[in-house]
C-alpha cells in the first residue's frame, strides 16, 4: 500500500507540529515555508523540507500538488500567501485542503474560493476556548468543537458525583447530556455501566448541544 503524500505550507508551531505529526503516522510530508531556520528545523523530522515562498502559485505546480492527497495551509498571517497558496491548490485540483484562518473574514474568504467549512481551522481561537474553558472551571480538562451548536468536553467527576452513579445523575434527562466514556487511570470504559457508582479521580467524556454544557459547567463551578 502506497504512503499518502501530504503538504504542509507554512511551519510556524502549528505548522510544525501537523508536519511532525503527519509523519509519525507514515504519510511522507513536505514541509515549505520562506524562512530558512524552520525549513532547517524540520529538515529531520518529514521526507522533504524547502525554502519557497507559498503564496507563489508556480511553487504549488513544482511541488506537484495535485498529485498529493492533501495540503494543510498553515500561514494565516500573511493572508494573502494563505489565499493564494489556496487558490492555487483549488485550481490545482488537491482533494483534500485544510487551511489555517486568522479571523472570520479570512475563513469566508478562505470558503468562498474552495475550502470546505470544516476544513478551516482556527487553532490559537480554539486552544483559547480549551484554556478559558479550564481556567473557569477547573474540573473541566478539555475541550472539544463538533460544530456551531455541539461540544464534547472532558471532565473530573466533580465532588458532588462521587458515590452516585449514572442512573443515579440521569445527565439524559436532567441536563439533556450524554456519557459516552468513563476514565479511570489506564481503564477507558467506552460503554459504561450506568449503575456503576462514580469513583474519585475518574474523568467524564460528555456530549451535548452548548446551551446544555454551560449550564453544566456554571452549575459545577
Amino acid at each position: 500500500m502506497e504512503k499518502k503524500q501530504f503538504a504542509v505550507l507554512g511551519l510556524g508551531n502549528f505548522g510544525y507540529s501537523v508536519a511532525k505529526e503527519m509523519q509519525k503516522e507514515d504519510c511522507e510530508v513536505i514541509a515549505v515555508d520562506h524562512i530558512a531556520e524552520r525549513v532547517q528545523a524540520i529538515a529531520d523530522d518529514v521526507s522533504y523540507a524547502m525554502r519557497a515562498d507559498i503564496g507563489d502559485q508556480e511553487v504549488m505546480r513544482t511541488l506537484g500538488a495535485r498529485n498529493l492527497d492533501g495540503v494543510v495551509i498553515a500561514v494565516a498571517e500573511n493572508m494573502e500567501a494563505s489565499i493564494m497558496a489556496t487558490l492555487a491548490c483549488v485550481e490545482l485540483g488537491v482533494p483534500n485542503i485544510v487551511a489555517k484562518a486568522n479571523n472570520e473574514i479570512h475563513a469566508k474568504i478562505l470558503e468562498k474560493i474552495g475550502v470546505k467549512k470544516q476544513n478551516i481551522v482556527y487553532p490559537e481561537k480554539e486552544m483559547g476556548k480549551r484554556v478559558a474553558a479550564k481556567m473557569v472551571n477547573e474540573y473541566v480538562t478539555d475541550l472539544w468543537e463538533l460544530s456551531d451548536d455541539y461540544q464534547i468536553i472532558g471532565i473530573d467527576v466533580p465532588r458532588a458525583w462521587v458515590g452516585k452513579s449514572l442512573e443515579d445523575l440521569d445527565l439524559r434527562k436532567v441536563h439533556d447530556l450524554n456519557v459516552v466514556c468513563v476514565v479511570k487511570g489506564e481503564d477507558v470504559d467506552v460503554n459504561p455501566d450506568p449503575k456503576k457508582v462514580l469513583e474519585e479521580d475518574s474523568k467524564l467524556t460528555i456530549i451535548g448541544a452548548n446551551d446544555s454544557l454551560n449550564k453544566l459547567k456554571r452549575k459545577n463551578q
